[in-house]
């Protein structure tokens, strides 16, 4: 990808995150055939030409007495967009995850910044650990938005006249702000999946609640999307029994 010309760089402002399955290795029958190796051997590969709804039961009983590994023998490559600080909290999740996200070392960054609409919730109300957020005035919401354009702005123009100045992009991106959006490529197994929906989404079906920051939510939100039309019967067990990952 060429950087585009500075005449056409103008700061953009989203309040949705983007993801996208780009390619995957993922079914039910993963599940099934993996658990059966352990009584039927090699014969457990019939199970890739068996309609996987005659054993649900197997599928959900592995996910109530968390047999984990037979869960992992599958893959999801998600290609996310969202903003920077959404991603530094991704990648805590380590155990079962590869990332490559884009570098501000070889390309010129786009400017295009993270300003929550209307329905983001902006006050945060109680004490740590016990707190509720709740939403904000008219005045906090164009508050947040007007101040976070124009400190967007300045940021970029900060960082487009170093570059103009021959400044190295790894060291003139140090000026740009973690509502930048970045992009990466994110694998993963419908267990490490779990587990991250398990800490980065509410339900009213959790086991152990879940307090994650929205952005990050909306971006479990989607990957929870395309991952239960893969394996939806895995998808149901994970419900059925209490969100918590195998």
């Amino acid at each position: 990808m060429t950087d585009t010309p500075a005449e056409d760089l103008k700061p953009g402002f989203r309040s949705d995150v983007t993801v996208e399955l780009v390619k995957h290795s993922a079914a039910d029958s993963d599940v099934l055939w993996a658990a059966r190796v352990s009584t039927a051997g090699e014969q457990s590969l019939e199970e890739l030409t068996k309609d996987p709804e005659r054993s649900k039961g197997l599928i959900n009983f592995l996910m109530r007495d968390r047999h984990g590994s037979p869960f992992e023998h599958n893959s999801m490559t998600f290609f996310i967009s969202a903003p920077i600080f959404v991603f530094r909290e991704f990648m805590r999740h380590r155990v079962g995850w590869s990332y490559n996200e884009e570098s501000g070392r070889y390309r010129e960054l786009q400017p295009v910044f993270y300003v929550p609409d209307a329905s983001r919730k902006l006050v945060q109300e109680g004490r740590p650990g016990k707190y509720v957020f709740v939403a904000g005035t008219e005045a906090q919401q164009e508050l947040v938005s007007r101040t976070m354009e124009d400190t967007y702005r300045q940021a970029y123009e900060a960082y487009r006249e170093m570059l103009a100045a021959g400044v190295a992009r790894e060291v003139a991106r140090a000026v740009l702000p973690v509502g930048l959006f970045s992009s990466m490529y994110a694998t993963c197994n419908a267990r490490s999946l779990m587990h991250f929906l398990g800490l980065r989404t509410q339900h009213e079906l959790a086991k152990v609640p879940s307090f994650p920051q929205r952005e990050i939510e909306m971006v479990g939100e989607k990957m929870e999307e395309e991952w239960a039309g893969l394996m939806p019967l895995t998808h149901a067990a994970f419900n059925a029994n209490g969100r918590v990952a195998p």
